[in-house]
């Protein structure tokens, strides 16, 4: 990238979370094969991130390749209004014979963001077919993350989250604490105590229940006991109130299970998936729901219609890819795929919870983590990962790694090196500043 474009992008692009009186260094990609990007210098590295946990089979897969570029010669686009194609009803049929046999119907959204606008429309809508406008209210856990469109931070964490700022400007829904059982501790019964808590005070005005299953993915990587999520299903089965699961990141085997509600046997009443869902190729997402919640919709106001259509809903470019990479998915493989990922990540990354600069070190299915102490300098490390060959974009206090199904061992192993690097690169700097405190203190009281 010359000098010009790179001023050029410091000036005038806004890239993610950032600012641009002082933007965050952007590496400029030039190509990506299988887990490998490769920058415009030359340098290579090996992906940890998955593009944001998306690209599952690997970058330019023969497989989503072909079929992209057999759908573009058809036709990139076209309405969804009154028209239908065979690579939305490919999709749809996919969808519905991989998740629990209640969910039959299909809403193609753009986005996860937008699929969880569209679960909570579905929601609100079901209970004024009903005639109950007065369950509107949403219930969540603290410490999720649902997307960036308006009703979706509503169920942000209020305050650790990236969206405080516009708290008097958003809905006010209602916050349970976070689980704090993990799925490694023994389960307690009073653990959910606080949650009954939130159903027999709230269910009146509740319409629905919306949270990430058992791992929450950027509201700080945290995972929590299945049997919680078990529990959330029976309250809103006693107290009448939807459940909404949010698998846009869990979703497609990420946890080790087809979806995370696996883990805990249970379904639910609208479920929202994204990301891998094209294998990273394109945005698409989707929230599928009952029978029960669709025609009950029907029969509402409105002439029952759900009250949302996108201009690009169900892209015949995005639905040709989704459907193929659900055929991939089909297969089986990512399952031991991940297994091994998982196992890998046990054995090289849970030891490093031994440094100073690190707070825990956690690892479930294809997710492994570091949180640190301190927040981490993200221009920093970015920097030395690049240095060492891996791309791996921390936030907050958290270091993480995400990566490709297709990866290899010694790629892997080339991610998690470089997090132990790290680990103790910051631990060697925590012991030197404790030491330069201990002397300084012993100066100044002799």
């Amino acid at each position: 990238m010359s000098k010009s474009d790179i001023e050029f992008d410091r000036q005038h692009i806004w890239h993610p979370y950032t600012s641009m009186l002082n933007p965050l260094p952007a590496y400029k990609v030039e190509s990506a094969k299988d887990c490998t990007l490769t920058l415009d210098t030359g340098h290579q590295v090996i992906d940890g991130m998955s593009s944001w946990w998306a690209v599952i089979h690997g970058y330019r897969n023969p497989r989503l390749d072909a079929v992209a570029h057999s759908q573009i010669d058809k036709m990139s686009h076209v309405m969804f209004g009154g028209i239908t194609h065979q690579p939305a009803i490919d999709l749809a049929r996919r969808l519905i014979e991989m998740t629990p046999e209640p969910l039959q119907r299909v809403f193609i959204a753009d986005s996860g963001s937008v699929s969880v606008e569209v679960a909570i429309k579905m929601a609100l809508q079901y209970w004024l077919a009903q005639e109950r406008p007065e369950k509107h209210r949403l219930l969540t856990i603290k410490g999720g993350y649902h997307g960036d469109t308006f009703k979706a931070m509503s169920v942000c964490d209020p305050v650790n989250g990236m969206h405080h700022l516009f708290n008097k400007a958003i809905n006010s829904q209602l916050f349970a604490d976070a689980p704090s059982l993990t799925p490694d501790e023994d389960w307690a019964e009073t653990a959910g105590d606080e949650l009954r808590h939130w159903f027999e005070r709230h269910h009146g005005e509740l319409a629905a229940i919306i949270l990430e299953p058992i791992v929450q993915g950027a509201g700080g990587m945290r995972f929590y006991h299945p049997e919680y999520l078990k529990l959330i299903r029976q309250l809103c089965d006693d107290f009448d109130v939807l459940l909404i699961a949010d698998e846009i990141a869990t979703g497609f085997g990420r946890t080790g299970k087809l979806f995370a509600c696996e883990h805990a046997g249970i379904t639910p009443d609208i479920l929202c998936v994204g990301k891998a869902l094209t294998g990273g190729y394109m945005t698409l997402a989707a929230a599928l729901t009952t029978k029960k919640v669709a025609e009950t919709i029907g029969h509402g106001p409105g002439g029952g219609a759900l009250m949302h259509g996108p201009t690009f809903m169900g892209n015949p470019l995005a639905c040709a890819v989704a459907a193929e990479s659900l055929a991939i998915i089909a297969e089986g493989k990512w399952q031991q795929q991940v297994a091994e990922i998982e196992a890998q990540l046990k054995q090289e990354l849970l030891p490093l919870a031994k440094y100073s600069a690190v707070k825990d070190a956690r690892v479930f299915g294809a997710i492994g983590v570091l949180e640190m102490h301190h927040p981490i300098d993200v221009a920093v490390a970015q920097k030395r990962f690049i240095e060492l060959g891996v791309w791996i974009r921390p936030f907050g206090r958290l270091l993480y790694i995400m990566p490709p199904y297709v990866i290899s061992t010694n790629e892997l192993n080339r991610l998690t090196v470089a997090m132990k690097d790290y680990a103790e690169t910051q631990s060697s700097i925590k012991r030197f500043n404790n030491q330069r405190s201990k002397e300084t203190s012993r100066l100044n009281s002799s």
